[in-house]
């Protein structure tokens, strides 16, 4: 077995999330204690240690330079620190492209609370492509910004061009869109995407409530999600011409599990509701469903999460990481499909959660892409 060399691109909460575990679990590992958190503890044969950052990107001031163990817990960063044993003393965040990262209404925003852009000039594709190249990261992982449509755009080029997997945790649809699918196909490199599920987060726990009311007979009439939190995602998300794919996401994820009856438009409101600063980085969903049982009688279900935002995306990163390697060293190329439907809001196939729990098994264990299609996406 070898190790799998990551780079990350947006050293922001997520990121931090994410490096902590990996050394976290490193430790518990080694020490034989419970392992609590993880779906998959090892994978294909490798475990959470086996992951090696070899490359970071950011783009705020106070992280590029830095060393990622600094950088890591820089501001505007404000999520949970569970594991900070850890140093990167030779991995310095480097400059990425800003491109349509950042959007203005932050700048109305106290500093230590938003993104604030230093004065180095925006990496080229030719430098982000050789810092992947000489780093010899084999899978990059966008943690960018919501509707960072052509800054998503720039790393995936980036990508083919290094010969690096993609790893697309936003709600920006590449690995999802046919064409872009193709062109990593053609590439002979396989991709993971897009945007990425929580453990146990709002939209698996909206899905599989609106799977189970309707495989028992009940008719659904309408129902909503409304989500806040203090992170910069939320401060982001403010502005909601940057949120058309994220509502698309996190709607097509849950009316997919309505088989060929999906909810009209106006019945259906999922999405972001506000940012709360005090929040920071927990997230919290209100969730109702309204809908018809036995003899047309009425019943409701409310319901009322709390999580903290990125730990909870972290845990399945680190199985789509694991069986992306999986597929570089299969030779497979193109959209990971069973991956993605079970790590993914919006992979390029929707299954029903308990087929995603099979499809992935079958793909660790047997090495088989998934090809069971039960519907496509709305």
């Amino acid at each position: 077995m070898h190790e799998i060399r990551i780079a990350i691109a947006g050293v922001g909460n997520c990121a931090s999330s994410l490096v902590q575990g990996l050394h976290y679990y490193k430790e518990v590992f080694a020490k034989g204690k419970e392992v609590i958190g993880l779906a998959n503890p090892i994978l294909g044969g490798y475990a959470p240690s086996d992951v090696r950052v070899v490359a970071a990107i950011d783009i705020d001031k106070r992280k590029v330079g830095r060393p990622l163990h600094e950088a890591l817990f820089a501001s505007p960063n404000n999520t949970k620190v569970f594991y900070n044993r850890f140093k990167y003393p030779g991995l310095k965040v480097q400059m990425g492209n800003v491109l349509d990262g950042v959007p203005g209404h932050m700048a109305a925003f106290e500093e230590k609370k938003r993104f604030s852009v230093g004065a180095k000039p925006n990496a080229t594709h030719k430098e982000i492509v050789k810092l992947l190249e000489t780093s010899g990261a084999e899978i990059l992982i966008s943690y960018l910004p919501v509707g960072s449509q052509k800054a998503t755009e720039f790393y995936a080029e980036c990508c083919l061009e290094a010969g690096v997997s993609l790893i697309n945790c936003i709600p920006v649809f590449i690995v999802s869109d046919p064409a872009w699918g193709k062109r990593f196909e053609k590439a002979g490199i396989c991709c993971v995407g897009d945007d990425i599920k929580a453990q146990v987060g709002a939209t698996i726990t909206h899905r599989v409530l609106m799977r189970m009311m309707h495989e028992r007979g009940a008719k659904i009439d309408a129902t909503y999600q409304l989500n806040t939190g203090g992170n910069t995602d939320f401060m982001n998300m403010l502005a909601h011409e940057r949120l058309g794919s994220k509502r698309i996401s996190k709607t097509q994820a849950v009316q997919s599990q309505l088989d060929d009856t999906p909810l009209p438009p106006d019945q259906v409101h999922i999405g972001p509701s506000d940012y709360v600063a005090w929040q920071k980085d927990n997230k919290v969903c209100f969730l109702r469903i309204e809908a018809r049982g036995f003899g047309g009688v009425p019943l409701n279900l409310e319901a009322r999460l709390s999580v903290e935002d990125s730990p909870n995306s972290a845990g399945e990163v680190i199985d789509a990481i694991r069986c992306c390697k999986l597929g570089r060293e299969r030779g497979l190329a193109g959209p990971l499909t069973a991956v993605a439907s079970y790590t993914m809001k919006h992979p390029p196939i929707q299954y029903t959660d308990y087929e995603a729990r099979r499809l992935l098994k079958d793909f660790i264990d047997n090495g088989k892409p998934a090809k069971r299609k039960t519907r496509s996406r709305k």
